[in-house]
């Protein structure tokens, strides 16, 4: 098997909260702004891996 026979998509960047989502009363690691920057971090560690694994592709996203 190559490397163009394994499905890996690009990943996609999470979604920010909406408008009124956030409570804020300081609720720490359950807020919604706490996951979604971490959920950007990861997203962040993804696509740089992906680019390199698809140097071709990566200036077109």
């Amino acid at each position: 098997m190559t490397h163009d026979d394994v499905f890996d998509p690009q990943p996609e960047p999470p979604e920010p909260p909406h408008d009124g989502e956030c409570c804020e009363s300081g609720c720490g690691e359950q807020c919604v702004w706490t996951r979604y920057n971490a959920e950007r971090a990861e997203f962040e560690r993804q696509i740089t891996a992906w680019r390199a694994r698809h140097p071709a592709d990566a200036h077109f996203r």
